[in-house]
């Protein structure tokens, strides 16, 4: 990473001598090797300062733009722009460059459930143009800078008599200065392997994180796909040290024209990326549920044998155990892979799905449906009046198509018209959040991620957690009771994935049964577990190493720590805790000689705002901590989680 001078602002127009930079193209190193000449760039700042972008014409008319963090370089110059279907190339041979007066906008908002209780949304803002006079025609970008990273998207106006442009391929570049290592996977649900910049085999997916030797940690994203190809990125053919944005397919669009934003963000340590994810919210448009009362997260158990008698089960343990809904997955109407079944009609006759929800209703647990996509694509507009009639909470859509535009704008359309139904949504499979959540909060999570029915080690739980949690909510499909997790990791760590991951909708036990319960003692962190919350934040972290995750609803705190590679001891503050007042702590971790199958053992000790807990975790292992009031009791067995 290199150092830069902070410039002369004038007139908008900032002047920056880098020292000792190599300049074309990025093709050298951000320690560089040459001199640059003074240039003119225009600037944007974030409101603290600690965001810089800039923008300038390179040679041949190239539209550039860097990024700042601090004394910190952490994007170099990097080109924008994009080819049409029909040659045209906005990438080169511009020669003037324009910034609109600077709009400033902070404000708060609500979600209607999140990671945090409110969510504040602060930038300074602009257009930038670039202009050429042969072939005439102008670039726009609309940037923001705030202080948790930057983000840009191209404007295309209408043109005339033209009522639409066709997009062969962007060429937005990430110039990160040298080969650095970078976190791969090229495949939403794969396996990420750290890996340098000049190794990556393909695209790979977003958000992707990047570690410079010895310096800021750097994440790409995407926000507010919703009618465009899905970006990932592909190494330059022609830019050292430099990722390119790829689109899965050229898009087509209606005229004047928003694309997603390009996001960067920096930090000095991986956790608060974490902790910045809010960003990616802030780039899409607010709720368009007037009324989002219906709205209700939870956590789910699937139904597994497609039985009456598997459903009024599940129900029953639901109840006993703090959850809120039960889900029926694959084959509860025929073959998912038959075009010929139908969703409408239930095909097992041992399932009585009426007399299931119906009595799930009475003890008001929820029921969600799995649907393959291919039975939503072709029967949505009938099967949605059916559902509602029938009663149905929710819906998880199987496998859905995923990454060019056309199936981007069917889903996106399906979950605005799942929400006139009061239907609420969990996509599965390929397909990443972008935080459109935000402007249909019925949308309450998606997979995107290689969850509990991959068999992760801890080491790719830990990569998942910084990488893929910065898009959004992710179901994480845990499967408590299944005998992989001794074989890899520990149920004490499952109870702290469980704190970690995120998602309003939280599937703890995916291949279980209730018979598989045993009314262990660790069952009473599971009742009371929410799965929304008014505060988050990552304590300590490491992608792929280790990872200390507090969260808070209302007064009490959860704590969930994960640990993969070595053993390892970590200090946990709880500086935390209000001042002068006392908690109960209840801390889950592994214990061999816990009279259980799971292996839990349970400690319990007072704390405040001055205590730093020791919390010792084996190679694959984790703790998970309750922590509430004194005076509240900590985990009465008949405490109900929401």
């Amino acid at each position: 990473m290199k150092k830069a001078q902070r410039g002369v602002v004038a007139a908008g127009i900032t002047l920056l001598v880098f020292s000792m930079l190599a300049v074309v193209g990025c093709s050298g190193l951000i320690t560089g090797t040459s001199l640059l000449k003074e240039t003119p760039w225009k600037s944007l700042e974030s409101p603290d300062g600690s965001f810089v972008i800039e923008f300038s014409v390179g040679k041949k008319g190239r539209p550039l733009y860097r990024v700042r963090h601090g004394e910190d370089e952490v994007i170099a110059e990097s080109g924008v722009g994009f080819i049409e279907a029909d040659g045209r190339d906005w990438t080169t041979g511009f020669a003037g460059l324009e910034r609109s007066a600077v709009a400033s906008h902070d404000a708060s908002w609500k979600p209607v459930w999140g990671e945090r209780s409110t969510v504040r949304d602060h930038y300074r803002s602009a257009t930038v143009t670039f202009s050429r006079k042969q072939p005439p025609g102008e670039l726009k970008l609309e940037v923001r800078a705030y202080d948790e990273g930057v983000a840009f998207r191209y404007l295309v106006d209408s043109r005339g008599e033209e009522k639409s442009i066709a997009i062969e391929r962007e060429q937005t570049e990430f110039c990160i200065g040298d080969d650095h290592k970078l976190w791969a996977v090229y495949s939403a649900q794969g396996k990420y392997k750290k890996t340098r910049l000049s190794k990556i085999r393909s695209s790979v997916e977003r958000p992707c994180i990047i570690e410079p030797d010895g310096g800021k940690v750097i994440a790409i994203a995407e926000a507010a796909l919703v009618d465009f190809a899905r970006m990932r990125l592909r190494r330059s053919e022609t830019s050292p040290h430099t990722l390119v944005s790829r689109l899965h397919e050229p898009v087509k669009s209606a005229l004047p024209l928003k694309t997603p934003w390009r996001v960067v963000m920096a930090a000095d340590r991986a956790g608060q990326l974490l902790d910045n994810n809010d960003l990616l919210l802030n780039l899409n448009e607010p709720s368009k549920i007037a009324d989002p009362s219906w709205i209700r997260p939870g956590k789910v158990i699937r139904e597994v044998t497609l039985s009456t008698k598997g459903g009024l089960a599940c129900v029953d343990f639901a109840v006993k155990n703090g959850m809120q809904f039960i889900e029926f997955d694959a084959g509860w109407y025929g073959n998912q892979g038959d075009e010929k079944s139908d969703a409408s009609t239930v095909s097992r006759g041992n399932l009585d799905l009426p007399a299931v929800i119906k009595y799930a209703k009475e003890k008001n647990i929820g029921v969600i449906l799995y649907v393959n996509r291919r039975h939503l694509e072709r029967d949505l507009d009938k099967l949605l009046p059916v559902y509602k009639e029938w009663g149905i909470a929710g819906l998880k859509f199987g496998f859905v198509q995923h990454g060019d535009q056309r199936w981007t704008r069917w889903m996106h359309e399906a979950i605005a018209k799942c929400a006139e139904y009061k239907i609420m949504v969990d996509v599965h499979d390929e397909y990443r959040m972008t935080g459109w959540q935000r402007t249909y909060p019925n949308f309450l999570t998606a997979e995107g991620i290689g969850g509990d029915e991959t068999r992760p080690p801890n080491e790719q739980a830990l990569a998942n957690l910084f990488n893929r949690m910065i898009a959004g909510p992710a179901d994480h499909t845990f499967c408590y009771y299944n005998g992989y997790v001794d074989q890899t990791t520990s149920h004490a760590a499952q109870l702290a994935k469980m704190i970690c991951f995120f998602s309003p909708w939280q599937f703890l036990f995916w291949y279980d049964q209730p018979s598989s319960a045993k009314d262990e003692p660790e069952l009473e962190f599971i009742r009371v577990l929410p799965t929304t919350w008014d505060e988050s934040r990552v304590i300590h972290g490491k992608v792929g190493t280790y990872a200390v995750v507090a969260r808070r609803k209302g007064t009490d705190w959860y704590i969930g720590c994960l640990n993969a590679v070595e053993p390892r001891t970590l200090k946990v503050p709880l500086d935390f805790l209000p001042e002068g007042q006392a908690f109960e702590a209840a801390v889950y971790f592994r214990d061999p000689s816990v009279n259980t199958r799971t292996k839990v053992g349970i400690s319990r000790r007072t704390v405040d705002s001055k205590t730093v807990l020791d919390v010792s975790m084996s190679k694959q292992g984790g703790v998970a901590v309750r922590i509430c009031p004194t005076v509240k009791g900590c985990l009465y067995p008949t405490e109900k989680g929401s």
